[in-house]
């Protein structure tokens, strides 16, 4: 299976800067004929642009930068499911040969992430894998990946979410999987890492299967999700209380981690993309086309018709050139939330991800959120493309690579989008080119 690899990973750890290198510049440098001719500046603005929705066969999500998990019922992307799985490891193994056991705790630190609903109460199933998480080929794990674990729940916890706070959830598990270990370590079975993980191969967190509320984010930075075992020690007067921590493992290679983010049962169209290869146009899909993070689903875009700028008399210069597409109307609210920005990546016609859009070097090309007529229903993201359409303009070869367009932190969200595609309404996409026309022919 043909997967979208490292790249949304190595462009994920770039510096993200939304400079005004990146939103509606020109780099257009006048040459000596252009200054000393008559000049004719155009907005033209009726170039075709095709818009189309495709599906990568899977994300890599053992690099998420968060735990996720939640579920909810999304009316066009359908059952919204993410669960996590994580091998860990104790940062110690010695517990004093007198010290009692007490209890067992789950800690998960909010990182401020969410999707959907957050009014509704969402649960959190705990369960003990039963194998330890390893790629099934290379070193990844994708978000289509499975893992196994036992029936048993080692909790059930049910919250309100409060995903913008500086909490931690508590979750108290059963004593039966604290006894063991605290056992365990005291009588000196387990002493080492290897002797750990073979014995612990770590835990599942998977929503309740009757939820319908969000999908919340958990931090996986060092000390904010962990085991901890509650133990004491008697001393003259008084029991001094101890604790040890186990702790998300980051020292394996590679890493036994990852999110499994699912969505079943979407509406009709988006169930034929079935193959990354497949493009879904959004003539076909009722002048619409769909974005979905983690899930793979990203809306493509080409202007097939882009050399026709040739055909107008004269010589001419592209100066700018921005394409708007908007939000379908009233797909978006409080809860299925609009990001202010999109990524631009670069495809080929197989639907190979190939590199991040750039103007010069090193600078990302963004789709900015524009919410200046937002009282007027006029929301629309807007993507500088002035250096990438010149590209194409100078190139004698025509290139069936297309645009297509990603929430950040693609691998660790859930964010979704429908965008409208170019049907000459006032929420077509549109495609505006500032070209100077120059020694034109007099008529």
């Amino acid at each position: 299976m043909e997967r979208i690899l490292v790249l949304l990973i190595a462009v994920a750890l770039m510096a993200v800067s939304c400079s005004s290198d990146n939103f509606n510049t020109s780099d257009f440098l006048a040459g000596e004929a252009f200054t000393d001719s008559n000049l004719r500046v155009v907005l033209v603005d009726t170039l075709t642009v095709d818009t189309s929705t495709m599906k990568f066969d899977s994300i890599v999500s053992s690099e998420s930068t968060r735990i996720l998990v939640g579920k909810y019922i999304d009316p066009v992307f359908g059952t919204v499911k993410t669960s996590s799985y994580m091998g860990m490891l104790p940062s110690s193994f010695s517990i004093d040969s007198e010290a009692e056991y007490d209890s067992i705790a789950l800690y998960l630190k909010l990182d401020k992430y969410y999707y959907n609903d957050t009014l509704r109460t969402n649960t959190i199933k705990v369960k003990r894998l039963t194998k330890t998480l390893r790629p099934r080929e290379g070193d990844y794990i994708y978000n289509t990946d499975v893992a196994e674990y036992m029936d048993e729940d080692l909790a059930i916890f049910t919250y309100n979410p409060r995903p913008l706070a500086s909490d931690t959830l508590e979750i108290r598990l059963m004593d039966e999987l604290g006894t063991d270990l605290f056992t365990k370590f005291q009588e000196k079975e387990i002493t080492s890492s290897d002797q750990f993980k073979d014995y612990f191969r770590g835990i599942a967190l998977l929503p309740g299967d009757d939820d319908n509320g969000s999908v919340i984010g958990f931090s996986k930075t060092s000390g904010a999700s962990y085991m901890r075992i509650y133990f004491s020690t008697a001393e003259e007067d008084e029991r001094v209380q101890d604790y040890l921590d186990i702790n998300l493992d980051v020292s394996s290679d590679p890493t036994p981690f990852f999110n499994q983010i699912l969505a079943e049962n979407p509406i009709a169209p988006l169930q034929t993309l079935t193959d990354k290869e497949i493009n879904l146009s959004s003539a076909d899909a009722d002048n619409l086309s769909f974005v979905q993070s983690g899930i793979g689903i990203t809306t493509r875009v080409q202007i097939p018709y882009l050399k026709t700028l040739y055909d107008i008399k004269g010589q001419g210069t592209l100066l700018d050139a921005v394409l708007k597409i908007k939000p379908a109307t009233g797909t978006f609210d409080d809860h299925l939330i609009l990001r202010d920005t999109l990524s631009v990546y670069i495809v080929n016609q197989n639907n190979d991800l190939t590199s991040q859009l750039l103007i010069g070097e090193s600078n990302p090309v963004y789709g900015i959120l524009n919410r200046d007529d937002e009282e007027f229903n006029n929301i629309y993201y807007e993507i500088s493309l002035g250096s990438y359409l010149e590209g194409l303009l100078t190139t004698d070869r025509d290139t069936d690579d297309a645009l297509i367009l990603l929430p950040d932190n693609y691998n660790s969200t859930v964010d979704r989008f429908i965008l409208t595609g170019m049907d000459g309404s006032e929420f077509s996409t549109v495609l505006e080119l500032i070209y100077a026309i120059y020694d034109e022919d007099d008529e």
